[in-house]
């Protein structure tokens, strides 16, 4: 009642300043004096947290200063809040301190494209990242020699520092590709990345992932896999992973040498074992390119348990296994070296080790028989 409603309670200066890290500042607030009130009637807070008296100096009449020494970074990006108060707690003038750093130039900028038409982009905000101030990430695309600059619109769709471009991109000219960073300290602007739509190329992870069991091999497991679908009318080439691990491991195992084709037979495995199995594809030479291509990601995983050993089930050989130890030392070798070139997915003596393998084991099933007989 004692004040002009139009009148403002009071003015902080400055209002609002951005300041870099380690900076100090002098605010002072200016009551109108619509209000009667005097320098010594007021107090400062910064987050709601009162400041010390020490700190405060009294300019004249009804304006108070504080100093503030060596400012953190701001707590909140939307500014820390400096307040101006009256004796009895009343709000009469605020300001907002924006205290942080300058943007780092962005860096890591990799792309991928699903369908060939769109294209998604991800990048890395700088070394040090953290800047305490709102800072705006820009993706800017042209085509190379004589395109127009645009800009990307839907950003975070592959994680904070991302942004896909779903469509109208050009195949077989190079597009140049950047990251402008902006807070309000300042501009920095990526490394300008060059790529060819058609050399990052990724697909879906591999479907109907099936695993089984190769007959009453202990020790293989068969994979089979349908390409994927996206890409299936486009001229390309394919190459898959296998990565495989037993169920009480988390440490993987790669099979590199799958080539194009769609199925595999992991070889040298534990009996009675269960183990996961993931598949994933690179499709690369798409219309002739000749970049190596991008791993799509890994198949959830397939899990399948090899048979169990009917040896270690038995228990011990009989004596008569004892006998003839220079013949079964020789197949011991044979059987390692067949072992050795038949793992991962090389069809090279594959067909010679079933036959062992079947052989071998059919061979202890009769002596254990005939150890089990009166």
């Amino acid at each position: 009642p004692f004040f002009s409603p139009a009148a403002d309670p009071a003015v902080i200066s400055p209002q609002d300043p951005t300041l870099l890290i380690g900076s100090s500042l002098v605010a002072t607030c200016t009551v109108s004096p619509d209000f009667h009130l005097k320098a010594e009637d007021l107090y400062w807070t910064l987050n709601g947290r009162r400041l010390p008296a020490a700190s405060y100096a009294a300019l004249g009449p009804t304006t108070l200063s504080v100093a503030l020494a060596r400012l953190n970074g701001s707590k909140q990006q939307s500014g820390d809040n400096l307040v101006c108060h009256s004796r009895d707690g009343s709000i009469l003038a605020g300001s907002c301190l924006y205290v942080g750093l300058p943007p780092e130039k962005p860096v890591n900028i990799t792309c991928w494209s699903k369908n060939m038409k769109d294209l998604t982009c991800k990048w890395a905000p700088g070394t040090e990242g953290e800047t305490f101030l709102h800072t705006n990430y820009t993706l800017k695309y042209k085509l190379r020699w004589y395109g127009r600059d645009n800009t990307c619109q839907e950003y975070h769709t592959a994680g904070p520092y991302s942004c896909h471009i779903p469509k109208d991109l050009a195949l077989f000219t190079p597009y140049e590709i950047w990251v402008e960073a902006s807070n309000r300290l300042g501009v920095a602007v990526s490394d300008v990345v060059m790529l060819d739509i058609l050399d990052v190329v990724t697909t879906d992870p591999p479907s109907d992932v099936h695993v089984s069991r190769v007959g009453d091999l202990e020790d293989q497991l068969s994979v089979r896999w349908s390409s994927p679908p996206a890409l299936k009318d486009f001229l390309f080439q394919a190459k898959y992973q296998i990565q495989y691990r037993v169920e009480d491991s988390s440490e993987w195992k790669v099979v590199d040498d799958v080539g194009n084709q769609t199925s595999c037979r992991l070889a040298g495995l534990r009996p009675g074992t269960v183990y996961f199995v993931q598949v994933r594809c690179n499709p690369f030479g798409i219309y002739g390119s000749k970049k190596a291509g991008i791993w799509s990601d890994w198949s959830n995983p397939t899990a399948a348990s090899t048979p169990r050993s009917e040896r270690a089930a038995g228990g011990c050989d009989p004596k008569g296994g004892e006998q003839n130890t220079t013949l079964r030392r020789e197949l011991k070798q044979f059987f390692g070296w067949v072992k050795k070139h038949a793992y991962g997915c090389s069809n090279l003596g594959i067909k010679l080790y079933d036959q062992w393998r079947v052989w071998l084991q059919k061979s202890h099933k009769t002596r254990n028989q005939v150890g089990k007989e009166p």
